[in-house]
Parts: structure tokens; sequence; C-alpha cells
């Protein structure tokens, strides 16, 4: 695929010709108006020349293995069926400059799940050792930023483990702790002033099977979405169960979560650290549980960050900015001017 010239005696400049298997169509590969094309250049500063299936690069010799390496990676996408867009390269891209030993073209083509045309895939190499983590062990705890892909990977993996007969029934729950609004004084029945918790997991299923076939599984308890105070005196078998929104349980609430667990039954407890909406003085029994179960075996804790987001890129930026603004508040010290005594 590949034919090497080195230019001059020093080792830069170096230029490589990349040879596209003709069965690759070169607008998928290089995007609508050369739009990946442009990407490729303004990563790796350097020139690239197309002529017909042959890429020529020219720049840094290490930079140019990279983008050869990046072209080789989108090119075995798209031999899998998949399309590949500029959230793909940048993708791929960021999985090579973290030098892993994952292939970023099998990281992106693993599929958890498909459903009306549409397929669920780890979108990140976090996220796809997270998805490892939960077939490799019982319970699995999935810690990270909002848009990361925690809970809506682990509802996919219930799902597939539904249809697969791994477990006969999903348990979908969450505590239900108002972020500045009291459940009482919200009109309607309990089931009524509950549900606004509960609805983004009813979100996430209707992606992933048919709606129409929902209520039945609901009616027959095949599928569970109820608050955590639900789980309490009950022993889940054979069940795949999933706690959203854990950094809003207390240390207590989450031991007797754990301890719900039967046989032939797999945990995911996924949450938030950085947004907890408990009351003040309450503790986390998310930012604890890692402390009080370290070197518990076939437990595995996933930390998922800001790189990891996979909503709308500014949210990705949003999320860093403010685990920089923490960082700086936790190491900033008052100091006291000189000449003068803390009150």
């Amino acid at each position: 695929m590949t034919e090497s010239t080195d230019v001059g005696t020093t080792p830069q400049p170096a230029k490589h010709t990349v040879v596209v298997p003709n069965s690759i169509n070169m607008v998928s590969l290089l995007g609508p108006g050369d739009e990946h094309l442009g990407l490729i250049e303004q990563a790796f500063d350097a020139d690239v020349h197309v002529r017909g299936n042959r890429i020529t690069l020219i720049g840094q010799p290490a930079e140019i293995a990279l983008a050869e390496r990046l072209l080789e990676e989108l090119v075995q996408l798209i031999r899998t069926g998949q399309g590949v867009s500029t959230e793909t390269v940048e993708r791929v891209l960021a999985m090579l400059r973290a030098e892993t030993t994952e292939r970023p073209a099998d990281v992106l083509s693993l599929n958890i799940l498909s459903n009306r045309g549409r397929s669920i895939r780890p979108k990140t190499l976090n996220q796809k050792r997270y998805v490892d983590a939960i077939d490799k062990h019982t319970i699995t705890f999935g810690i990270g930023p909002a848009g990361t892909g925690k809970t809506y990977l682990a509802m996919a993996k219930a799902v597939q483990a539904l249809q697969s007969k791994n477990v006969n029934r999903i348990i979908l729950t969450r505590p239900a702790v108002e972020a500045g609004e009291r459940l009482g004084f919200l009109p309607g029945t309990l089931s009524e002033k509950i549900d606004p918790y509960l609805r983004p997991l009813y979100d996430a299923l209707h992606d992933m099977i048919d709606p129409e076939t929902i209520p039945k599984l609901l009616a027959a308890g095949t599928i569970e979405v109820a608050p955590l105070a639900y789980m309490r005196g009950r022993t889940l078998n054979d069940s795949f169960i999933i706690l959203d929104e854990a950094q809003n349980t207390t240390p207590e609430q989450m031991k007797m979560f754990l301890t719900r667990l039967g046989f032939g039954s797999k945990i995911v407890v996924t949450g938030d650290v950085t947004q907890v909406d408990l009351p003040g003085g309450t503790k986390s029994g998310l930012r604890v549980i890692q402390d009080i179960l370290d070197g518990v075996e076939d437990l595995s804790f996933n930390r998922l960050t800001s790189h990891d987001v996979v909503r709308h890129r500014l949210v990705g930026k949003i999320v860093a900015a403010y685990d920089e603004f923490d960082a700086r508040q936790e190491h900033a010290e008052p100091r006291a001017p000189r000449g003068t005594s803390r009150q």
C-alpha cells in the first residue's frame, strides 16, 4: 500500500506515497469537498497531494508515518462498511497520538447492538475498555462526565444480554434525588413525580428496542425501571442491573444496592462524581466506593474523561474547562497579604 522515498540525506523532510486500493471510494476516504483531507493537512502540518488513488505526503518523518497509519485505519473502517465522518477522523487520530496498543479500526468497528438500521458502538478507546470490562466482570463501575456514554453503552450491553438470553430481565434504577426542586412540591401521584427522574432511561430504551414492544416488556417485568428505593429487600437473579446517577447515592444506599446481586446477574454502576446533588454534608456513595472495594475480585472501575464525550464537540470543551477550573480551585490556597494576619 505504500511507496517510500527519502528526500535528501537528512531525516527531514520525508515523502511517502500511499496507494489506496481500487475498491475504496476516494470520496468516502477524503470526505465530501475533501473535508477529511483538510483535517489531515491541519493535523499533521504536511503537504498532501492526491492524484487518482495515490496520496503523497511530504513532511516530518514521524508525522508522515502517523498520517500514513491514519489513512490505513480509515481504509479499514470503510472496508467494514462503516461511514467515515470528520468525527471519525478526529477520533482515529486521537487514538493514534495516544499510542495505544488497540487498533482504532477495531475499536470503532465493535458492534454492540443494531436496531432499525442503526448500530451502537464505542467511539473512543476508553469506551471500548469500559464495554470490555462489562463483558469480563460481574460488577463494573463507569465514572465520568455527562456525554461520555456511560449509561447508554451499559444499556446497550443489557439489551444485548437479554436478546442473547444471557439474562432473563433488565433492571434500570436511579436515586430520585432532587436538583433544586423537591419531590413533595411537584404535582401528581408518586409515580408521576418519580417519572422525570427515570425518563433518560426510557429514552435510551427507545433507541435500542422497537418502541411498540417496550410496554409489553415492562408489563411482563422483563424490563423494570424503578427508583433505587424499590430495590431494598430484594435479591436479583439472572438480571442485568444498571444503577444510574450513582453519585447521588449515600454510602448506605450503595451498599444496599450492591448486595442485591443474585446468581447469574451483572451490575453496572454509572455516575459523575462532579455532579453530586445530595444535601450538604452527605457523602456520595460513589466517591467512597473505590476505597471500600479496593482489592475485591471481579469488579472493575473505569474512568471516562472529557476526551470521551460523544455529544456535540462543545460539550467536551465545556467539561474540560470545568475540570481545569476545579483543579485550580483545589490547588489554590488563600494567602493573607504581607504584614497582615488571618482572621
